[in-house]
């Protein structure tokens, strides 16, 4: 993603969404955000994707996490493609979509954001966005950043572990382990030395025995 680095801010762009027109970082306000591509509206994989982070909109709610998606269709199209998506989700007609929609007409945003995939075309062979994520946190800085191409659908459930690895660690300096949930054990990073992390983590340090008689592998309870 050319020109975007995991802790740059984020463009404060002004964007069309089918909740009218946003300005990025007015939008997020104090939450965290996440801003997510798709290739094309009326898209098997696509509707798939969106049902499931629709579904999970106010587990993300919860964490005081903003949602907005993008595609380079029409407002018009966003709005009559979330009506299928509702029904898709087995919701009743005339419920609101739980967040907005960028309609990126001209690729703009797409290209500004390196979204663009050049192995995915429309029918006039314009390249088409890719699935990508981004991640942003409460002081507008990117945290999370994900491509996937258009053939692969994403795991939003991934993505919420995720944001809660991360909401986790920006309060405490611990790591989260390999397939992490959350309330498991953490570690604690190698920088904290060992007299420091006994202070830091009342509930106990735990570390694992190696052949290298290394002590980098240390445990302690999710704070």
């Amino acid at each position: 993603m050319p020109g975007l680095l995991l802790g740059d801010v984020f463009p404060n762009f002004e964007a069309e969404t089918t909740k009218g027109k946003i300005k990025f970082h007015d939008f997020l306000g104090d939450s965290w955000g996440i801003l997510f591509s798709h290739p094309s509206d009326y898209t098997p994989v696509c509707t798939t994707e969106l049902g499931r982070a629709a579904k999970l909109s106010d587990e993300f709610s919860r964490r005081n996490v903003k949602m907005i998606a993008l595609s380079i269709d029409s407002l018009e199209d966003h709005h009559g493609w979330t009506k299928d998506i509702l029904a898709y989700n087995n919701e009743e007609s005339g419920c609101a979509f739980p967040f907005p929609i960028i309609a990126d007409n001209q690729r703009e945003l797409a290209v500004a954001l390196g979204m663009l995939d050049p192995n995915e075309k429309d029918k006039d062979g314009m390249p088409l966005t890719a699935r990508c994520v981004f991640v942003i946190g409460q002081d507008k800085k990117l945290k999370l950043s994900l491509l996937y191409p258009a053939t692969t659908g994403r795991n939003f459930d991934e993505i919420l572990r995720v944001v809660d690895s991360l909401q986790l660690t920006a309060k405490n300096r611990v790591a989260t382990p390999a397939d992490w949930q959350p309330g498991e054990r953490v570690m604690v990073p190698p920088n904290i030395p060992e007299e420091e992390a006994a202070a830091m983590f009342p509930a106990g340090v735990y570390t694992k025995e190696l052949p290298s008689e290394r002590k980098y592998l240390r445990y302690t309870p999710q704070p």
